[in-house]
């Protein structure tokens, strides 16, 4: 016979209560771009090692078009040159190039009819090219390149990797998760950044995080030289490029009238960066 004792239960579920909430308290940091406090677990440094990793791993297992031969990689490449330019520029601007340490910025295209792109720490950049015929022209392309990075820098992914970290690992550092579940945690990885389809369902961005992401994501584009404005009509065609089935890209990024209304909230600050570089 299993006798259980109810006082001590209740007396564990409060232990790791508590064990919790001081977890998620002193996991919190301000986050000197948006400043609001994220819960941050996982070290900036060893995110962007195992991103590097990952991105090497991705790009070998993928048809990587060269941008000498492909129009669609040519124009990727010259819209990341100038966007990675202006966002260094305004963290420089601001004091805060800390924020930008360890990044090497990369910019690959993918051959895929996915539209789709993202980026991962340390400004590991993926475009596909399946997304090109929605952007229709580079203002657009940057809008969505800014979008991405912005989630980037303002460390999205940690916050929602940290997230799910408590939920599925209890917490454990990166370093250990690593160590002792190898797979779990790599799984973790990629479907917190989006990468590939294999591991499950990407995790979704919050709304605000997607919030964020889209007024940086105009600052940045503004800052590069391109017409902030383009963002309006080409979240109205990425919603119609669905044909009946949501793009992979907003599975992830919903386009509906709340954000048009927050992008419209937006425009004068990003307008204001557009008109000091025109």
């Amino acid at each position: 016979m299993i006798i259980i004792n109810y006082t001590k239960l209740i007396e564990m579920k409060r232990i790791i209560f508590f064990l919790f909430i001081a977890l998620v308290l002193t996991g919190c940091a301000l986050n000197l771009l948006t400043g609001r406090k994220q819960l941050n677990l996982v070290k900036e440094s060893e995110v962007q090692l195992m991103a590097t990793d990952q991105y090497r791993a991705f790009l070998s297992e993928n048809k990587v078009l060269n941008s000498g031969s492909s129009r669609d990689a040519a124009i990727v490449d010259r819209v990341g040159a100038r966007i990675s330019k202006a966002i260094t520029k305004y963290f420089e601007t601001r004091g805060e190039s800390s924020l930008l340490e360890g990044y090497k910025w990369e910019f690959n295209t993918i051959d895929s009819k996915e539209i789709n792109a993202w980026c991962m720490p340390g400004g590991k950049v993926v475009v596909y090219s399946g997304l090109l015929p929605v952007t229709q022209n580079e203002a657009a392309l940057a809008i969505v390149m800014g979008h991405e990075i912005a989630h980037s820098v303002a460390r999205h992914g940690n916050e929602r990797m940290s997230q799910a970290m408590v939920q599925q690992l209890g917490g454990m550092a990166l370093e250990v998760a690593l160590a002792q579940k190898p797979q779990e945690t790599r799984d973790l990885f990629m479907t917190t950044y989006g990468i590939g389809s294999e591991v499950g369902a990407i995790l979704p961005w919050s709304r605000q995080q997607e919030t964020e992401a889209d007024q940086y994501g105009l600052i940045f584009s503004a800052i590069a030289g391109y017409d902030p404005r383009e963002a309006i009509p080409f979240w109205q065609r990425m919603a119609a490029s669905g044909g009946g089935k949501t793009p992979e890209f907003l599975s992830t990024h919903p386009s509906d009238a709340t954000r048009l209304r927050k992008l419209e909230q937006f425009m004068p600050q990003a307008m204001k960066y557009y008109n000091a570089v025109k």
